[in-house]
């Protein structure tokens, strides 16, 4: 397994590469944000270790930047920084997972060797669909580039819809994971479509007769 590790401290890095050296991996390194992420995109990695803090590139920018150009490897991001909406950040940028300083090598080789059983698949921070997009982290959705503004229930609604863009999804489905009401009426699922339609275009959702909705055109 290949790792590139993008992190200044040059003594924590020598650590990092006895250590993970030791542990099987193959391992890269990169003192600043923007080698590590030309790195990142020249080479095929299995599994990224980012620090937040770097000089010229920051990690979070890092990689946003990847994310942007449909790289999908999985991060691991490393930071001092601990409070809930730094990881919050960190995760809502596209980091697959996020491990505070100092932290236990024993648990930083569990992590990479975790992420790196999980199949790669594109998991974009903005979610799209036409020119229908939301961004889950500020619930912000918008069409043809303007804002629209939705409620609780229909933002929810509406992501779910396009984290299963491509396939037809049941009214029993959406009522289990978007409206969790415990046996609501089927009906609701319909009001709330309607409102989406209203607020974002009668083509926003597609009813395929007899089965459920999508998102795109008819």
């Amino acid at each position: 397994m290949r790792v590139l590790v993008v992190d200044d401290e040059v003594g924590l890095v020598r650590a990092l590469r006895r250590g993970l050296t030791a542990e099987g991996f193959a391992v890269d390194a990169a003192p600043d944000g923007d080698t590590g992420l030309a790195m990142a995109l020249d080479g095929e990695y299995d599994v990224l270790v980012v620090d937040v803090m770097l000089p010229r590139r920051n990690g979070y920018d890092v990689v946003t930047a990847l994310r942007a150009q449909d790289v999908w490897t999985p991060v691991l991001m490393l930071s001092a920084k601990d409070g809930e909406h730094d990881v919050a950040d960190g995760l809502d940028v596209g980091a697959d997972d996020y491990l505070t300083k100092p932290f236990s090598f024993v648990v930083l080789v569990a992590r990479l060797r975790a992420l790196v059983r999980r199949p790669v698949a594109p998991r974009p921070a903005t979610l799209r669909a036409g020119e229908i997009t939301l961004d889950p982290s500020s619930r912000e959705v918008t069409r043809d580039g303007q804002v629209v503004t939705l409620t609780v229930r229909e933002t929810a609604l509406l992501e779910y819809l396009l984290r299963h863009a491509g396939r037809v999804v049941g009214k029993i489905e959406l009522l289990d994971h978007v409206f969790d009401t415990g046996g609501e009426d089927a009906n609701v699922v319909e009001v709330y479509v309607g409102y989406l339609r209203r607020k974002l275009g009668r083509d926003a959702v597609v009813t395929v007769r007899g089965a459920g909705y999508r998102v795109g055109t008819a």
